[in-house]
């Protein structure tokens, strides 16, 4: 653990963590949605609608508490890139799940779990990581699996993709493609926290 000269005040990690949680939170939200029929998703919409409008507080939240805090546990630029990619991950969860209300999508491949089972741990070992962002202590781990489940949802949705242009017609093909396409942004946008706490480690160092 590294030894700090000032005293580090936490509350922007907490928010991240926070927004990590909310994350996590949406991806069972959209799991739900998936799993029930056309006609009683609309709560469920909404709800993951306030999810991401919830995120989009805690994004803010934390951009007024570095700009006003002496003290930060890290840069604010870092503090504000993972932010908003965990922001903008958020948004995709929530553009899934509307494009399969407003295009009544129904009977998913195996591949849209597959992929929420990949997000789902993203989500559990992003939110576990951002404690950490202080001390810095056992984030290689993070990185080096959030690495390899960035190439298994990668494989995924190419094998998604195919499957869907030998099964579905060209107007169905399309609205399954742009629910599978929203998805593998959540993922990359993940995976872009990962890379970033990658470069605070070299930093770091």
């Amino acid at each position: 653990m590294k030894l700090r000269l000032f005293p580090q005040e936490n509350k922007a990690l907490e928010l991240l963590t926070e927004m990590a949680a909310e994350f996590h939170h949406g991806v069972s939200t959209l799991s739900e949605i998936l799993g029930t029929a056309a006609d009683g998703r609309d709560r469920l919409v909404e709800e993951l609608h306030e999810r991401d409008g919830r995120l989009s507080g805690l994004h803010f939240a934390l951009m007024t508490h570095v700009r006003t805090s002496f003290i930060n546990p890290l840069p604010r630029e870092d503090l504000f890139q993972i932010s908003r990619y965990l922001v903008e991950g958020g948004e995709k969860l929530d553009g899934a799940a509307e494009l399969i209300a407003l295009n009544g999508v129904t009977r998913f491949s195996d591949r849209a779990s597959e992929q929420l089972e990949v997000i789902n741990r993203q989500t559990e070992l992003t939110r576990d990581a951002m404690g950490r962002l202080e001390s810095l202590e056992d984030l290689d781990e993070y990185c080096i699996e959030m690495l390899q489940l960035a190439k298994r949802s990668e494989r995924t949705h190419r094998i998604w993709i195919s499957e869907l242009m030998r099964d579905y017609k060209p107007a169905v093909y399309m609205r399954h493609r742009d629910v599978a396409n929203q998805m593998i942004g959540a993922t990359q946008d993940l995976r872009r926290v990962a890379n970033h706490v990658g470069q605070i480690l070299v930093k770091e160092s």
